[in-house]
């Protein structure tokens, strides 16, 4: 159980009001635009995030989007933190110009989850879709899709945190999960787990954590720990561990980019992740195959996550490593603008994205599709977290 902790915070003056322990300390604001909330952090596995009134309070608070910093899931202890907050993106909707800053520190458990190991992706929409017409039929027609404000893990979820929420997921209550899951390394991508032990291992970290799962075998049904994978139900209210969708995955991947066919621009190398590269693609600026780096002498190989630079939302790998499950039943895009909760309800596989080590370039596209079986892994097959806002 999370306690709630409030630092009310004005634009040009600091005003500190705690209310019974807090797991921060020395909390500042700077007179400027962005202002800077600045921390100390002492409590363990602590969530924090930002609230927004013009009554100090008083009333009504809502959330702040324009953020970027040490805010989210699992922040760390220490000193210095900070969080950004674009004060005039933000104005829209107050009448004072005194607008209140709203810390909320919640301290619970954690799942050992690496340092700073989430990144805000704002709200809005975003073209999704193959703007090249290069790819296939089913990246297109491109459409723009609106999606809320969540948090994405910066890495692909590693074989050692696999582990570590498995072994605890089979001594409480979790079956089926006993010996799944593959990894070269420990800091290299987990893989040969399909969809149904991810959402299986995300409820387990969940649970571990203090959090609500946000898998179930029916609506108003028990938290899915075991048996069939069928057709779950997804409780995006909880917030939990779970996968990204479809379209969260395809928004994170652009990384505030628009129309290029990769998270950085429209070209690819090995300098920009692990693949298997090939003259046949003008766009890939590399050849001679799998990345020399990563061979484990009978060809290519996974790669230590964070081995190539992040993009423009913090996001490492996104391109190449290892295909990446999401939540979404695989299906038809519409021609039409919509919000991220008109997804398929029903389907026979489930959506991968990313590409991997194994794939040439043109799998890496940020527009490219795959799908899978849900209940089959592959070798080339992982994924990384999400968390809803």
């Amino acid at each position: 159980m999370f306690t709630k902790f409030c630092v009310l915070l004005a634009v040009f003056t600091v005003l500190v009001s705690v209310s019974g322990a807090q797991p921060v300390e020395d909390v500042q604001c700077t007179d400027s635009d962005p202002v800077v909330l600045s921390y100390d952090l002492v409590g363990e596995g602590v969530t924090s995030e930002v609230e927004l009134s013009d009554d100090s309070g008083a009333s009504d608070t809502v959330a702040a989007l324009s953020l970027s910093g040490d805010l989210g899931p699992s922040i760390v202890n220490g000193t210095d933190k900070r969080i950004l907050c674009d004060v005039g993106a933000e104005r829209s909707g107050f009448t004072s110009d005194t607008m209140r800053f709203q810390l909320i520190a919640s301290e619970g458990s954690s799942v050992s989850l690496p340092s700073d190991s989430f990144a805000l992706i704002p709200a809005g929409s975003f073209v999704m879709g193959d703007a090249f017409s290069e790819g296939n039929s089913n990246e297109r027609p491109v459409h723009s899709v609106n999606v809320l404000s969540f948090y994405m893990g910066k890495h692909e979820v590693t074989w050692s945190l696999w582990l570590e929420v498995r072994d605890w997921a089979v001594s409480n209550g979790y079956s089926e999960l006993s010996g799944v899951g593959c990894g070269k390394a420990d800091t290299h991508p987990v893989h040969t787990v399909s969809w149904c032990d991810v959402v299986k291992w995300c409820n387990a970290a969940s649970e571990r954590a203090g959090l609500e799962p946000v898998y179930y075998v029916s609506q108003f049904g028990a938290v899915f720990r075991g048996g069939e994978v069928g057709s779950l139900y997804i409780d995006y209210k909880k917030q939990g561990y779970r996968l990204p969708t479809e379209a969260e995955f395809e928004k994170a991947a652009r990384g505030g980019l628009c129309g290029k066919r990769f998270p950085w621009g429209d070209t690819i190398s090995h300098a920009n992740a692990n693949y298997c590269a090939s003259a046949s693609y003008g766009y890939d600026a590399s050849s001679g195959g799998y990345h020399s780096t990563f061979n484990d002498g009978d060809g290519g190989c996974t790669s230590p996550v964070g081995s190539f630079a992040a993009n423009g939302y913090g996001l490492y790998d996104i391109a190449g490593n290892v295909y990446e499950w999401c939540n979404d039943w695989y299906g038809s895009y519409s021609s039409t603008q919509q919000d991220d909760s008109a997804r398929p309800t029903s389907g026979a596989n489930r959506v991968l994205r990313g590409g991997g080590w194994y794939y040439y370039a043109t799998l890496c596209r940020v527009a490219y599709r795959y799908s899978g079986d849900p209940g089959v892994g592959s070798s080339r097959f992982g994924f990384r977290l999400a968390l809803s806002q």
